[in-house]
């Protein structure tokens, strides 16, 4: 019996990847709809979904919620060689992933020992947000960001607290690049890091404090092994 093999999101992503370089669509350009692009490549609309969401994390397209999905006329934010402006706020966003990892790795386990109902019950409105918006990346990365703040709210130390406020500027500001960098690592869209988050969650629900450490720390370890591989340069400096 014959079977046809399984086309993947990767698979339609290299796929449009090709025709834009071909010419096929250029600068401006709007994108068939989701269910027209399922039909002419023969996948599922999630499969579309994830390979559009991989292109638009680096930088290739600007997904509009209610809008459409057009080619952006600017380079890509990653690539095998990355843009030198990128490069250029690669250290800065190096610094910022060790803070973080240190400072949010224990308020994720201090979140699960602490937290209170009503904070549980505003984090899992924050992921409920996440996973409506899955293709409106400007609402993806503000819940992102208002999730992390809310885990280190949910500590109960007004230290930690503070200290996390402190950096929410530089957070706002690096979220772009530091989601960019997710993206990269998996090759696959948004739903996958709201899987992750929602792994956090669930040990923060369970006040399973070792867990929740470690699955923040793994979260943002990713993406420091990324940035690590794509600058060559030592995470530990």
């Amino acid at each position: 019996m014959n079977t046809r093999p399984i086309k993947s999101s990767e698979w339609v992503t290299n796929n449009l990847k090709a025709q834009i370089a071909a010419g096929e669509w250029k600068a401006g350009d709007k994108l068939p709809s989701v269910v027209d692009l399922a039909a002419h490549f023969n996948v599922g609309r999630s499969t579309i979904r994830e390979a559009l969401s991989a292109l638009k994390a680096v930088g290739m397209l600007d997904i509009r919620q209610g809008g459409g999905t057009y080619i952006k006329s600017e380079a890509p934010v990653l690539s095998e060689e990355m843009p030198a402006d990128w490069m250029a706020r690669a250290d800065s966003l190096r610094h910022i992933l060790e803070v973080r990892k240190v400072l949010e790795t224990g308020s994720a386990a201090l979140a699960a020992r602490h937290r209170s109902e009503d904070q549980l019950g505003e984090l899992r409105a924050t992921l409920e947000e996440m996973e409506s918006c899955l293709s409106d990346e400007q609402a993806g990365e503000q819940a992102d960001i208002r999730f992390h703040l809310q885990i280190a709210e949910a500590a109960q130390n007004p230290v930690l607290s503070d200290l996390v406020r402190s950096l929410s500027q530089r957070l706002h500001d690096s979220m772009k690049d530091t989601r960019a960098l997710w993206f990269y690592a998996e090759r696959r869209s948004a739903e996958r890091l709201l899987t992750e988050h929602t792994s956090i969650f669930e040990a923060i629900a369970a006040r399973d404090e070792q867990q929740a450490g470690q699955r923040m720390e793994q979260h943002i370890a990713k993406v420091e092994r990324v940035l690590y591989e794509k600058t060559n340069r030592s995470i530990e400096g």
